[in-house]
């Protein structure tokens, strides 16, 4: 009996074990940014494992976007420097083991030492986004307002009798985060949201890393869509 207790032990140790690494595996098979990337950043800087991207001339605001799951940071390079140019100081962190939610208190690590900065803002892409509003929900002292790419907060973080400043940007052909997800979970909304939908975007073109399974066909390009976003983005800090 106890030779048997033994291996039913065994193989059950066994078992997690392959799903834990088959599991680690998959999470680093990421959406690398694409080529096209090339073309339209500048340069990209690094400070430890974020992203960022210093304004000449600062705001004294600072945005830091979560990725979304799977995502490579670099991918949201291009909306990043376009609040950059504008004065806007923006950091974009590598999660562990490339899921977000993993890592919801990363936004602290780069808010705790940046002294310069006075005014904060999270968002996100995708399950970044409901890692921004998990964030946003739980350090309601520190941040200003709260960006959703593509996204929604989770119900646990129902921000619907909250006045927290939000922007919803939202895709008329997203396969993944769909309008009708968006308008499902819209009651979870704070009460000062502004939402945009953009027509003819996808899931995959809030960032720059080609393709994502389950996603629909854009009607416009990348660029286009990746203009919008951060046209909106800055419309929405100038009104603040």
């Amino acid at each position: 009996m106890k030779k048997i207790i033994k291996y039913l032990l065994m193989c059950i140790v066994s078992l997690i074990m392959i799903v834990l690494i088959s599991f680690f595996i998959w999470t680093q098979q990421t959406y690398e940014p694409s080529k096209k990337l090339d073309n339209l950043v500048k340069e990209i800087n690094y400070e430890e494992d974020w992203v960022v991207f210093n304004p000449r001339e600062s705001k004294g605001v600072g945005v830091i976007l979560y990725p979304g799951a799977k995502v490579e940071p670099e991918a949201y390079s291009y909306i990043a420097q376009q609040l950059s140019d504008q004065g806007y100081f923006v950091g974009i962190p590598k999660v562990r083991l490339n899921f977000p939610m993993f890592d919801r208190n990363k936004a602290a690590e780069l808010i705790n030492k940046s002294d310069s900065i006075e005014k904060w803002y999270v968002g996100g892409h995708s399950l970044g986004g409901v890692t921004a509003a998990a964030f946003a929900s739980e350090h309601p002292d520190v941040v200003s307002g709260l960006i959703l790419l593509a996204s929604y907060p989770s119900s646990s973080n129902n921000f619907s009798q909250t006045n927290v400043p939000t922007l919803s940007i939202y895709a008329e052909n997203d396969g993944l985060s769909t309008i009708d997800k968006i308008e499902k979970n819209r009651h979870l909304l704070s009460q000062q949201t502004e939402l945009y939908e953009i027509k003819g975007g996808n899931h995959a073109q809030f960032g720059i890393y080609g393709p994502q399974k389950g996603d629909h066909k854009a009607a416009i390009s990348v660029k286009e869509q990746q203009d919008i976003i951060g046209n909106e983005m800055l419309k929405w800090f100038e009104g603040r």
